[in-house]
This record gives C-alpha cells, structure tokens and sequence, in this order.
C-alpha cells in the first residue's frame, strides 16, 4: 500500500477504537505480559492449534537462517536460496500486439507502456497451467512517480503523459515457466494482457445501473472505463484474480466542493498531484460528480482469457479496499474479508448468497453479486460481532439518510459508522490459516493515536504513537467463517526488541519488524509477514535498528518471527504468492529508491537506489521476484 499522505483521516465519528477495547480485554488476560507464546492459547474459546492444546511442541516450520538487516541497494536473501529479477516495470508483458522494449531514459510512449509492465508492482497471484513448471502471474501496479516515468519529468504536462500514467496502472497478467534453475515470462503469450486505467469494465451488483454512477459518458450506470491504486488482491477458487481498488481518491480534482461523503472517502479539491483532471474530463469532478463513486471497488479478472471483461463486484461495497481474501464457509458460500487501509476505519467482510459449486467454473461466475457485506465490532471481552450492511436494518434506513442498498454500499464507510463498527490502525491484508481458519490482519501503524483528540494509550498497546503496527487474529464460531460471532486476541505487537524504551520493544519473539502490511499463509501455515515503513521512517528514529523493508516469516505455533528478504533503500516489500510445489516464491519489491517525500522526480531517484539495472544511464525499477532454494526445496522449510 501507498498511502502519499499520511497524516490524513476521514473518520470523524464517535465509534470505539481498536486500542480502547484491546486495554480492558487484554490488560486482564495479562497478554502483552505472556508475549506471543501466552497469545497461542489466549484466544476465547479454543486453543489455535491442536499441538498446542496437548501441551506437545509442534515442529519447527522455520528452516531457514534468518539474514540481519540491511541498508544495502541490493535484495538479501538466506544462505541456499537465490532471488531472481523476473518482472520490472517497462519489460514487455509478451502480448500478441507486441512487445516494445523499454527505454533507459523512460522515453517510451503511453501505447508502448500500454504493452509493459506498469509502475510499483504490488499484489500477486499464480494461477497454474497444466505444466507444472508453467502458470501465469497477475500483478497489481499501484501508482505513479512521474518523476521517474517520463523522460523529462514533470517539467512539463500534456494529454499524452496523462495517458502514460494511466496506462502504468493497473494489473499484467504473464505467462512463465520454468527451465532448470530458471523462470523466464513466455513472449509472446496467448495469455498476455495489460489492464488499464482506461480499460472497459462492467459495474455489477446492486449499485450497476443506479442513479448513483451515472455519468455523462455512461447515462447507463453500466460500463466503466478502468482501474487504477491497485494495491492488494486475492483469488477465487474459481480461477479468476480479485484486484483492490484503494487510494482512489488521489486522482480527482477540480472539486468546486467538498462534500460530506467526499470528506469521508479523502477527497480533496485538487487531488494528490496526478492531474489527470486537466486532460480526462472523467476526473474533473466539476463535470463527472459521479465518477468518485465508480472507483474503490474490488475488481474481478479472468486471467485465462484475455478477451473478457473485468467486473466491478459492487456487493463487496466501497472503501479503501486493502485485500480480498477469499474463503468458504462450511456450506459453500462464498467468505471475502477486506480491510479499509485508512487511519481508524474498519475491517469487513462479505458472505454470499449462492454456494461455491467445485468444477463449475461458470456456474460461480456472479458468486460475488448476490449476499451480505458486514463490518467489524470487536468487543471488549474478546469477542466480536459482524455486522450487517444492510439496508432497511436500524441504522441503515431510509429515515437513517440511505435511500437503498446501492446508497449502503457507495456509502459503505459511512454506513459501518452508523453501525458503531469499531475503529482500527489501518487495518491491511487479511490471511486465513490453511487448518485452524483462524484469520490474521495487519494493522500496520498509527502514529495519530494518543495525540489530541485521538483515542489515548492503553494498557495492551502502551505507545504513545503506535508506530510499529501490530497484527490481530480472530476464530470465527464453530470454526465457520459465515458466522456472525468470533473471539479474537491480537497475535503481535510489532516493535523493535533491542529498543532502549521497552514500551516500543512490542511482543516479537525472533527478528523485530514494524509495519506490517502484506501478510500470507504458504500452505504447511508459515505466516509470511512483508513491511512498508515509509521512506521518511526507515533507518532512523525507532526504525535505526530494523534496516530496509523485509519480508518476515513467523511460525504462529511456536511464535516465533525470522527476518527471510530484505530489499533495497526506500522500497516496499509487497505481494506474495507461491507455485503450487511451494518451491518458488513470487515477492514484488515496490518504489525502490523512493526518496523520503514518497514522490520521484529525475534529478534525486539514483542518489537513493537503482536497483535492479544498476545502469547509471537508468532508473530504479519496480520488479517481481522469484525466490528459489538451491536444493530445490520448499520455501522456508
């Protein structure tokens, strides 16, 4: 996640925070006393794992040497395994059209960047051919640094470096293989795909059509040109990818007025510096009002075919979406969790109405259309409930200012405020165990906590300014995740234990890490843990000691936490997915080389990084990696 200004938050409301709740729930479970090992066997109402529960020690799941930190402008792995480059920005995504090479000097045109990587990779998935050294990846690019992506700059501004922009957005869909030690991308590919930040796309769900994303363009309310700011993912076992809408809001300026929901969704009269709005009208938001609220969805793609169209799955409601992690319930339907990646906002979930029917793959098509989207409450006794986002319901009425389902979910952030749903510390990706279902968040950080009118310090989060983040977990009733009911506890605070103040040391048994951001299960249940400490942040202050962003590894059986990558200066470690044998990882390294402002301009990017290339006629590139062992084993293990 990117989130350029960090000091923002739209929640204004009265609702309960995490922090506050987590004082009176944990201070007399003495939680933070017992660490990480007392959480295993804290969580109300079962133990999280059967090892645990007969009081005999589970096998360690970490095999690897953890590797120290680093500031180095290269990506450090353990000893016995190799990080191959397969992926940067500008390389050909191998799409039959053609495959244009990329230009050191970021010279290339918006119709060349139209068929190659885009910019900051992020989210990935792998989706297997019938090969088993042989699938295709989809990968999220988050944003821009125009900086860096046009020859000259921002000196100066035109239509065409608009549409470049927006043509760095977006998602790659890429074929690769394995040849040996090596994974190469497949060009051309049959396969091969760029979507866009103008690529058509379908509305679907209660909001398509409603008065609500009519436009000018579209007086349908049906068709919407693009994507864009996708930051985390997922995958249906249906065999399409989910990309995350997040910080939609950036690209909209020209607002003559902010209005109440635009304040709620971080709306700002001229946006976050894109200027998308002086070329597109689309993002004038003087002309097209509606357009706001045809962004911030999660977004379906078949990577199998490069000829369909993604869809807007409106049910799953509109936010900051930070993830999509797919479930299914003990009956078959359909279980999405999703966190809202903004200061005090909240954690969701969405069950659907039909049943997930295996070997149908177009049976489960429109799954994510039909069922209920609920918010988050996490209860002082360590309990919690999921509350439904439903119009009609108290609180979400008509006499409530909601005119129908659709206005719930175009408003979905203000309806949970309705619902007194409880606030959180940027909640992020969401994981679920293979075997336990226990389910896993990141809360990355919030440094505005314990400042002037914010909620204050407490005893199970004693920072003045929660700056390292933590990660909460939850079991939902009877180990089914449409229920309405969980317990939860938070698995760790994240923290530095070296540090001279012990307030700021958290509960991390092993390496010490903050922010976390992108988490993931591999499937033996090693939960991969990846960092985004802002550029300003890192290696200095609380964060001298933690190094360049990492990807972590923590046994949560033995609560245990080992330091696996660390990447370049300034980046951010993000997506994860793994093939099928578990013996190849796929990680992206975002903004390498970032300067401290999280803005690039030409003249400053070299001083920080130019990983991968090293070229000095170059600029530091966003790149997927591919992680293998040299013995061929699983990774981690």
């Amino acid at each position: 996640m990117k989130a350029l200004d960090r000091t923002l938050v739209s929640n204004h409301t009265a609702n309960p925070s995490l922090d506050e709740l987590v004082a009176s729930a944990l201070a007399r479970r003495r939680f933070l006393r017992a660490g990480i090992a007392g959480a295993i066997g804290a969580l109300p109402g079962a133990s999280l794992l059967g090892g645990c529960a007969t009081g005999v020690a589970p096998a360690p799941l970490l095999g690897f040497a953890p590797v120290a930190p680093s500031t180095a402008d290269r990506v450090v792995v353990p000893p016995g395994y190799r990080a191959q480059v397969l992926y940067r920005w500008g390389d050909p995504v191998g799409a039959p059209e053609g495959s244009p090479a990329f230009r050191l000097d970021a010279s290339n045109s918006a119709a060349e960047q139209a068929l190659q990587a885009g910019m900051h990779h992020d989210a990935i998935e792998y989706f297997a051919l019938e090969r088993a050294a042989r699938g295709l990846l989809a990968i999220n690019h988050e944003y821009t640094d125009d900086g860096l992506l046009h020859s000259d700059g921002q000196q100066t501004w035109s239509a065409e470096k608009v549409r470049k922009s927006q043509a760095a957005h977006g998602v790659s869909i890429i074929e690769i293989e394995r040849a040996g030690a090596e994974w190469r991308v497949v060009r051309p590919s049959r396969y091969a795909r760029r979507v866009t930040a103008y690529t058509p796309m379908r509305l679907s769900g209660p909001v398509a059509g409603s008065v609500y994303v009519r436009t000018n363009a579209d007086p349908a309310g049906a068709t919407v040109l693009g994507t864009f700011n996708n930051c985390a993912g997922g995958r249906t076992p249906w065999g399409t990818y989910l990309t995350c809408e997040e910080n939609f809001n950036g690209y909209f300026g020209n607002a003559p007025m902010i209005t109440p929901v635009m304040a709620r969704y971080g709306i700002r009269r001229e946006g976050w510096g894109y200027r998308w709005h002086v070329h597109d009208p689309r993002f004038d938001v003087a002309r097209e009002p509606n357009e706001l609220n045809r962004f911030g969805w999660i977004v379906e793609i078949d990577p199998f075919d490069p000829r369909s169209t993604p869809v807007k799955r409106t049910a799953l409601g509109r936010f900051k979406h930070e993830g999509a992690m797919l479930t299914l319930a003990a009956d078959g339907r359909v279980v999405v969790y999703s966190g809202d990646d903004e200061r005090f906002d909240y954690v969701y979930k969405f069950v659907s109405d039909g049943r997930f029917r295996p070997g149908e793959r177009d049976a489960n098509r429109d799954l994510l259309d039909r069922g209920t989207l609920h918010v988050a409450r996490f209860d002082a006794d360590g309990t919690g409930e999921w509350q439904a986002l439903r119009h009609g319901d108290p609180g979400l009425t008509a006499a409530d200012g909601f005119a129908d389902q659709a206005d719930v979910l175009v408003r979905a952030r203000m309806a949970a405020d309705a619902l007194g749903a409880t606030k959180m510390d940027r909640p992020e990706w969401v994981a679920v165990h293979p075997r336990t279902q226990e389910v896993y968040c990141a809360l990355t950080n919030n440094a505005l906590r314990g400042r002037t009118g914010q909620p204050p310090p407490d005893a199970a989060n004693p920072r003045a300014e929660n700056v390292y983040g933590h990660i909460i977990r939850w079991r939902e009733a009877g180990g089914d995740p449409a229920a309405t009911r969980f317990a939860w506890d938070i698995f760790v605070q994240a923290g530095d234990p070296a540090h001279p103040d012990p307030a700021k040391r958290g509960t991390v048994r092993g390496d010490g890490f903050g922010s976390p951001d992108g988490i993931a299960f591999d499937a033996r249940g090693v939960l991969w843990v990846a960092t985004d400490v802002a550029a300003s942040a890192l290696n200095r202050g609380d964060y001298a000691r933690l190094g360049n962003n990492q990807l972590l590894a923590a046994d949560v059986t033995r609560g245990e936490v080992r330091r696996f990558l660390v990447g370049p200066p300034n980046c951010e470690i993000t997506g994860l997915a793994f093939a099928p044998d578990g013996r190849s990882m796929f990680v992206n390294v975002q903004h390498p080389g970032e300067t401290p402002s999280e803005r690039s301009d030409p003249g400053n990017p070299r001083q920080w990084s130019n990983w991968p290339d090293f070229d000095p006629a170059g600029r530091p590139r966003s790149a997927t990696l591919v992680i293998t062992k040299d013995d061929g084993g699983v990774i981690g293990g």
